[in-house]
């Protein structure tokens, strides 16, 4: 009798917060690959403001690059979450890592593909043109990032 109260011994918890982060991670890397990325703003202290012509993500090869691999890391992150195996979204790593050297190399090679983006000059204060990183540069960079960090989080944690 004593045999039958004995409690069964459950199954162990399987925990896909890391792969649920890297699939939001991954949502953000493609939605800030449609964001202004860079431009060209020129000032004026004759008139108060500013020009600015705007380069988006995806107008540019790079930016298609890193949509590309923001919808792998997606994909990544939704196969650790939806099955068995919640590490696979610890493959997430290695497209994540492509797209933080493909937004690296945006501002190293110049946006938007032409000369204008990396030619910056100054005449005193009548006429400023220059080179600008927009936001959603940097959004994309930290999205990245923290695709890198959270897929080797969903790799080694504990059991």
């Amino acid at each position: 009798m004593a045999d039958d109260l004995t409690p069964t011994p459950a199954r162990p918890r399987v925990r896909r917060g890391h792969a649920l982060a890297v699939t939001a991670a991954g949502a953000l890397l493609v939605f800030c690959s449609v964001l202004p990325w860079a431009g060209v703003e020129a000032t004026s202290s004759l008139i108060p403001g500013a020009v600015a012509d705007d380069v988006r993500g995806i107008d540019d090869p790079y930016g298609v690059y890193t949509l590309m691999a923001g919808l792998v890391v997606l994909g990544c992150g939704l196969a650790g979450l939806l099955s068995a195996f919640p590490r696979l979204a610890a493959l997430a790593a290695v497209p994540a890592g492509v797209a933080m050297v493909t937004l690296l190399r945006f501002v190293t090679v110049g946006g938007g593909g032409s000369l204008r983006d990396r030619i910056s000059f100054d005449l005193g204060g009548l006429l400023s043109i220059e080179p600008v990183l927009r936001f959603g540069w940097f959004a994309a960079l930290g999205c990245a990032l923290a695709a890198v960090v959270l897929s080797a989080l969903a790799l080694f944690r504990r059991a």
